[in-house]
């Protein structure tokens, strides 16, 4: 427990050092979206261009552990759909309820937590989690998002709204560059490549303290009356949903594959229910920000999720190992 603690406390410690800038003025609100811009446009594509050029193709290409997180993902997407929409919340606040229940942290903390954890093996299934929910979870629940004002609009409007949403995501398409680059032969090299270095290793950082700025945004906006506060029901039960139910569902499909004789390897399988049982995204937050999806909730679930991954993550390794 003390082990896991002293890796995930400097997640912990930027996104508060975020939300006590924000309360404390030193980073005006204003410039919260600006952070935002550059985590999105910037770092994050760098870092996920650097993901996929350096992992191995085979280790990308495992069709079990592909299809085992993909259909959890769908029904996890689907389920929290069903149960949040509502005359509060619309098809944009749910996608992106759906999203941040069904998107570990796999990139910002779980590859480099579970490496320390189970070793160098662990790296390629919870990659290739992060590319499934990058390029199908992701381009999904943006697509869903678009789905407001279909009656109002038309459904073609809507379908339109939908695809120019997905299409216009950089995340898909950076880990996607980064994957041809072993296929293709081609490699940034010198001074390019420290330029995508340095912004890649900026990414976390970034993301997590704007995190903590985005949360006490929210906080201060309500307190103020210029927003409305987030509901515990509207997002205590989206963080319960990610922590238990998530790998729940991947524990349970998976030894059910196993026990069908399929080929999916008793540390596979560890690997991936321990990606599902990482916190929330943060980078959620980043495209809710960009959708105009209700960012205060969003924070609101991977705060929670994140605090209570303490125990649960902690209690899931201790479980399984």
């Amino acid at each position: 427990m003390l082990h896991i603690f002293t890796l995930t406390f400097p997640f912990f410690a930027l996104v508060l050092c975020g939300y006590l800038a924000a309360r404390g003025r030193l980073l005006p609100l204003d410039v919260i979206a600006g952070l935002n811009g550059f985590v999105l446009f910037f770092a994050l594509p760098c870092m996920l261009y650097r993901f996929g050029a350096n992992t191995p193709i085979g280790q990308l290409l495992d069709p079990w552990v592909a299809l085992v997180w993909l259909l959890c993902g769908l029904m996890l997407v689907a389920v929290t759909v069903a149960t949040s929409l509502s005359a509060r919340i619309g098809w944009n606040d749910a996608a992106f309820g759906a999203l941040v229940a069904a998107f570990p942290n796999s990139g910002f903390m779980g590859v480099p937590l579970l490496v320390a954890l189970l070793g160098a093996q662990a790296a390629g299934p919870a990659i290739l989690t992060m590319v499934i929910d990058m390029i199908v979870i992701t381009s999904l629940c943006i697509a869903l998002s678009r789905l407001d004002g279909a009656d109002e609009n038309g459904v073609a409007k809507a379908l339109k709204n939908a695809l120019k949403g997905v299409l216009t995501n950089p995340m898909p398409w950076s880990i996607l560059l980064g994957a041809l680059v072993p296929v293709l032969g081609f490699e940034l090299t010198g001074p390019v490549m420290k330029v995508v270095d340095m912004l890649a290793d900026a990414a976390s950082p970034v993301a997590l303290f704007t995190i903590g700025a985005v949360l006490a945004r929210s906080h201060m906006l309500a307190a103020a009356g210029q927003a409305p506060v987030p509901l515990l029901r509207d997002y205590l039960p989206v963080a319960v949903t990610k922590l238990l139910l998530h790998p729940l569902l991947v524990l349970g499909l998976g030894s059910l594959l196993m026990h069908l004789g399929l080929p999916l390897a008793p540390s596979t399988l560890t690997v991936i229910v321990l990606v599902a049982a990482l916190p929330s995204a943060s980078n959620v937050s980043l495209l809710a920000e960009r959708f105009g999806a209700d960012n205060g909730r969003v924070a609101r679930i991977i705060l929670v999720s994140t605090a209570a991954a303490f125990v649960t993550f902690s209690l899931a390794v201790a479980w399984l190992q």
